[in-house]
């Protein structure tokens, strides 16, 4: 028996004042409306409908109970109601968590433009390169760059690509031959970022054979952040791989020089994540349809 729609036919019932009318009021038969109230008053224990020929009349418990639950799904109702217009409107709280230096170079521009454009969005966003658990810890949004894995409960939503530029500053360079070929990087002191998965050995990509390839890379300055990396290339300390999205306005001012880029790594992808399974609610949809408009022509490009 389904125990709500057993409840509001019998609410139905005790209003019409019979069977037929009530179960007409629901697009069910007379049977139907009895059967479900008979299960329902053997579920209950207890009688809830004076049945004659002429009449039909709620027991005194019958009335205690009517009276309970009308009010009771008056209130599931306006609940239900609530829960899908939110759905469907494009207001509430998200809460992301996106890559830091990601976040602060290239996000925050479009979030405002976001935020403008969808004054009932409440944006709780936490800039970190701690990898969240979505669903344990309650975010809607993640953002990750590179390989997301294989996870069953999440679904990943492309937004855009960025490529790895090795650079330093042209005052390195002055004093440190140009690299030409990855296996010059031996000669070199390299800044390397320890939040990449292998911040010992950097990707390359053969322009003769299109093959991946990979060095080791050996430097006394390492940092947990992509930022500090290229501000510390750009005070003449080494080679650094930094992500386009950072590294190009400092490539626009002078500040570093990119080095091998005929050797480029294949594009990292950049990637919105959200819950597998969870009804995607319209204010997440409006702002992952949004980041993949604005990053469709990346400004790092």
């Amino acid at each position: 028996m389904d125990r709500l729609e057993a409840d509001r036919m019998f609410v139905a019932v005790v209003e019409a004042g019979g069977f037929a009318r009530g179960a007409e009021r629901l697009g069910a038969s007379p049977g139907q409306a009895s059967k479900l109230i008979g299960r329902l008053e053997q579920a209950l224990g207890v009688r809830l409908l004076h049945r004659t020929t002429r009449a039909l009349h709620p027991t005194d418990a019958g009335r205690a109970y009517y009276e309970g639950l009308r009010d009771l799904l008056l209130e599931f109702d306006a609940l239900d109601a609530a829960v899908r217009t939110a759905s469907q409107t494009a207001a509430g709280r998200i809460r992301a968590s996106v890559p830091l230096s990601f976040g602060v170079s290239a996000l925050t521009p479009v979030l405002l433009r976001f935020a403008q454009a969808y004054p009932e969005i409440v944006l709780d966003v936490s800039y970190t390169d701690r990898q969240v658990n979505l669903v344990e810890e309650g975010y809607d949004v993640a953002v990750r760059i590179g390989r997301i894995g294989d996870s069953p409960s999440l679904i990943g939503r492309r937004l855009s690509e960025t490529r790895l530029l090795r650079c330093a500053a042209p005052h390195y360079l002055t004093d440190h031959p140009r690299p030409e070929v990855p296996d010059d990087l031996r000669g070199h002191r390299c800044i390397l970022d320890t939040n990449m998965a292998e911040p010992f050995r950097w990707k390359f990509c053969d322009p003769r054979t299109g093959e991946a390839l990979e060095y080791p890379v050996t430097g006394r300055l390492r940092f947990a952040n992509a930022e500090a990396c290229l501000r510390a290339a750009e005070a003449g300390e080494g080679v650094a791989s930094i992500p386009a999205f950072l590294a190009m306005d400092s490539v626009r001012k002078g500040h570093v020089t990119p080095l091998l880029e005929a050797w480029e790594p294949e594009a990292l992808s950049i990637f919105a994540l959200y819950p597998q399974g969870r009804h995607l609610a319209r204010k997440v949809r409006v702002l992952l349809d949004f980041l993949v408009a604005e990053f469709r022509s990346p400004a790092w490009e």
